[in-house]
């Protein structure tokens, strides 16, 4: 699992790549909110365009930062998710909390 991020006018994104699993997810957790508490960001893109899996604990990363996010009014998006994780997004009604975008230019 490579993470990595780049703030680009008001966002702040994040490029996952690889597999997102419960070793990863607890070692991504700390620094990327290091990062987003740090960030001048008014929204958080997490890009998963290079991300081909994500386990229940990888979901829950992604819940927890929504949750950090959300408490800071900071909205968080997804883009470009792989078929498989834009099935696994949908299922679990994340899009609901975490809408989808299209694009770099988001």
């Amino acid at each position: 699992m490579k993470i990595r991020y780049q703030q680009q006018n008001k966002n702040l994104i994040f490029w996952f790549s690889g597999e997102l699993d419960e070793y990863s997810a607890n070692h991504l957790k700390d620094k990327m909110d290091t990062v987003i508490i740090n960030s001048p960001a008014t929204s958080v893109i997490f890009d998963l365009e290079d991300l081909s899996f994500a386990d229940s604990t990888g979901i829950g990363l992604f819940i927890g930062r929504y949750k950090m996010l959300s408490k800071r009014n900071i909205p968080l998006y997804i883009r470009s998710p792989q078929p498989q994780m834009d099935k696994i997004m949908s299922a679990t009604g994340l899009y609901d909390i975490m809408p989808k975008i299209k694009g770099e230019n988001q």
